[in-house]
């Protein structure tokens, strides 16, 4: 569903000049409900602007489908963004229109595109739990319950991927666990793709696979030992670990990974390494120069340079 290949971004402006994604490498099965995470500034929002048709990428390869979405024209972007993609962002602001009923919400992009379709706009709030509130303005809901409409407003015109970003960042544990239940149901009962940008280690312990993004780079993939144990209800899981999640470094095209920084800090390696293959396993050692300073016998001390 989605491909992406050495994705740059960069921004610029008149005196700086800002690389906010520096060759990610990123694959995303049709159907897939995957989570995305990664500190402030790393680029995970860039990727999912990119996504959504917000952004331009500046090189590299991304598709969605069949769309290229670096040689896509504006006219074709504005079919995409119609036609292939929904966005949920976390400011309710931007998915909803305050003097609307929620029913009211769902329906408008289904005007703007020429697929109007009521019976759908309600079926769509039910499965979203809220079909007993589909007449009433948003000033009667909960916050809990406007981010669901914006779920059913970002399925309205029947997309095949789904982005939400922090979709759960301003509701509670309980609502959170149930935003999560409804994506899991989406996905299995309309088959649409979804990606989650979130900081919430224990929505994205409950997803089959998780990307870690640093840097603007992929860094490594978290895939669920046992898929089984993600159940539908949205129950079970409590974050990343090592019991549920098997822990991946991720290899570019150029064979090129990123080592997670605790390692490289407990191994003091810092700009350079050593590697050595002992034809079933690699390793990555500190440089010489900190080997031999290992192997001096403890009780040494280094005076001016000369050892006593």
């Amino acid at each position: 569903m989605i491909t992406c290949e050495g994705l740059v971004k960069i921004y610029k402006t008149d005196d700086i000049e800002v690389v906010a994604l520096q060759g990610l490498n990123i694959h995303i099965e049709p159907g897939e409900l995957m989570a995305i995470i990664g500190n402030s500034g790393s680029g995970k929002s860039t990727l999912l602007n990119i996504l959504g048709g917000l952004d331009r990428p500046s090189a590299g390869q991304v598709k969605v489908g069949d769309w290229d979405l670096l040689k896509i024209t504006d006219k074709q972007l504005v079919e995409y963004k119609r036609n292939t993609v929904g966005f949920i962002w976390q400011n309710n602001a931007r998915n909803l229109v305050s003097y609307l009923t929620a029913l009211e919400n769902v329906e408008m992009p289904m005007m703007l595109s020429g697929k109007y379709d009521r019976a759908y706009a309600k079926q769509l709030l039910e499965w979203v739990g809220l079909g007993h509130r589909m007449n009433n303005k948003l000033q009667e809901l909960s916050g809990g319950e406007q981010q669901r409409v914006a779920i059913a407003i970002s399925l309205a015109n029947r997309p095949r991927l789904l982005l939400a970003d922090e979709p759960t960042g301003s509701v509670d544990t309980k609502t959170a666990d149930m935003i999560l239940s409804i994506f899991q149901r989406l996905n299995k009962e309309l088959g649409v793709t979804i990606v989650i940008v979130t900081h919430d280690l224990s929505m994205a312990g409950k997803v089959g696979r998780v990307v870690a993004i640093r840097d603007g780079m992929t860094s490594s993939e978290f895939i669920a030992r046992n898929p089984s144990i993600h159940s539908r209800d949205g129950s079970s899981g409590s974050g990343l670990t090592a019991q549920a999640h098997e822990e991946y470094v991720v290899l570019d095209r150029a064979g090129r990974l990123q080592v997670p920084k605790e390692y490289l800090a407990a191994l003091q390696i810092n700009g350079k390494a050593t590697m050595e293959f002992d034809g079933e396993k690699i390793m990555i050692k500190a440089p010489n120069s900190l080997d031999k300073k290992e192997d001096i016998e403890p009780n040494t001390q280094i005076v001016g340079g000369k050892m006593k």
